[in-house]
């Protein structure tokens, strides 16, 4: 019953960036009554209860609940978890009919059309605040507006996308988000109903997701992508009579200028070299160097505009203060990064100054080269390639890797520090895999020089076929 992940993180990071009002509930259904038990501060309702009144329970009460088949007002609730059978006046159209259909036929068609979970295979269940740690939950139960809800879908969408599909059953609307989710293993959106609105407590602006737990951790990631990117709850208002044009990113309105620029003089062909910390980007690109790249490297250019006399860090320090700077007037990277850390705005603010600079040095380095070899392969060195969103600049991009257990053996010899610290560092950096996922090219770093050479010299073969074609 001991949760897998840390929850609590997740969650409170989850909660900042939707700006949620409700708690998120970790629900999740047990084979056997007895495992109520081992769930810790469970409370047992004392009378008859609806499921949408023990949900409201967790997501607004802040408690933790778990009930079996017997604690039910009636079968609805029940039956749609799996907890009991559906009753013959259901399956009929007899009971639909009374209130929410016109016949018994159309009620016999809403009662075959709701998803429940298989009868038998669970005999309770039970829901806390996710926050909180109390167990691997089947599902997480997300209550919000239809603004944070798109906010959501957008960044379950943001990596290894698919479409959305979302039902409606009318009334039983559990079904359409518990249910759903719970059968197919993929997130459910669903309008409350009726009854979860008058019984629940649902407010009329919400609306509620399920999302596998095994997804939560994909759900952030892209959040954190998107609010990088500026798409951010709550959303700010471009006004419907403005000249919105500036508002948009520089990919719907300059992307063709921009390109011009990342061309320079000729047309190179610009190869982004990234991967993980501690991966060998550093080896594999002097690799590429000595076979005829010539190397960009995006933290040099970075260290270089905050040099003191810079605009960039006149900025940073009008902004931070001289708190940030070293006793010589050089910028402290390590106090800078400190008060950035856990403030996104802040480091927003800061990527303002420094990104145009950045980016303005990139370009006149990409002329300088390309007006000596017009056909240049150019390796641009950019660690957080994926994070910044920079894929667009390049014709294609490499991606050094290595094991999570070898990063973090070498983060740790590399820095002087433990294995566990090299963990946690591990942990704040976007996952490999979904580095891997950009790549046109793969190189594993984790053997010998000469099997990383010989991968190196292989890439480089097809970099020099991708410019001839």
């Amino acid at each position: 019953m001991e949760a897998q992940r840390d929850w609590e993180k997740l969650t409170r990071r989850l909660e900042q960036l939707m700006r949620l009002k409700y708690f998120p509930v970790a629900f999740k259904m047990l084979r056997k009554k007895s495992d109520l038990d081992k769930v810790p501060f469970l409370r047992k309702p004392d009378h008859k209860v609806t499921l949408c009144q023990l949900i409201s329970q967790v997501r607004s009460f802040d408690w933790t609940v778990g009930a079996d088949a017997d604690d039910f007002l009636f079968s609805s609730c029940p039956s749609i978890i799996g907890l009991s059978d559906v009753p013959q006046n259901h399956k009929d159209g007899t009971f639909r009919s009374i209130v929410w259909a016109a016949t018994k036929e159309d009620g016999r068609k809403i009662e075959a059309s709701i998803p429940r979970l298989p009868t038998g295979e669970y005999e309770a269940v039970a829901m806390a605040p996710l926050v909180y740690n109390p167990f691997e939950p089947d599902m997480v139960l997300l209550y919000a507006n239809p603004a944070q809800m798109m906010l959501l879908i957008n960044s379950l969408q943001f990596s290894r996308y698919e479409v959305m599909q979302f039902y409606c059953v009318g009334e039983s609307s559990c079904s359409d988000a518990i249910a759903r989710c719970f059968n197919t293993g993929k997130p459910s959106l669903g309008i409350p109903c009726y009854g979860e609105r008058r019984y629940g407590h649902v407010q009329d602006e919400d609306l509620v997701m399920a999302v596998p737990g095994g997804l939560m951790e994909k759900a952030l990631q892209g959040m954190e992508a998107l609010y990088r990117r500026g798409v951010r709850y709550p959303i700010s208002f471009a006004g419907a009579e403005a000249d919105i044009g500036p508002q948009f990113p520089v990919t719907y309105t300059g992307l063709d200028e921009v390109m011009k620029k990342v061309k320079g003089k000729g047309n190179p062909l610009l190869v982004g070299v990234t991967g993980g910390i501690a991966c060998g980007k550093t080896t594999v690109s002097q690799m590429l160097e000595k076979l005829g790249a010539p190397i960009i490297d995006f933290d040099l250019i970075a260290r270089q505009v905050v040099e003191p006399g810079t605009p960039a860090l006149a900025k940073i320090v009008d902004y931070f203060g001289k708190q940030v700077l070293q006793e010589d007037g050089r910028l402290d990277r390590k106090k800078l990064s400190e008060v950035i850390f856990r403030d996104m705005e802040k480091r927003k603010k800061l990527e303002s100054f420094t990104h145009p600079p950045i980016y303005e040095e990139f370009f006149h380095q990409v002329n300088v080269i390309t007006e000596k070899d017009p056909r240049a392969i150019i390796q641009v060195a950019v660690p957080l390639l994926v994070e910044l969103n920079l894929q667009y600049l390049f014709d294609t991009i490499v991606v050094v890797h290595i094991s999570s257990e070898e990063q973090i053996k070498r983060l740790a010899e590399r820095d002087g520090i433990s294995r566990e610290d090299a963990a946690n560092i591990l942990k704040a950096q976007l996952p490999i895999e979904d580095k891997k996922a950009f790549a046109g090219f793969l190189i594993n770093n984790e053997q010998d020089l000469d099997t990383t050479r010989s991968q190196v010299a292989s890439v480089w073969e097809e970099l020099k076929r991708l410019q001839t074609s």
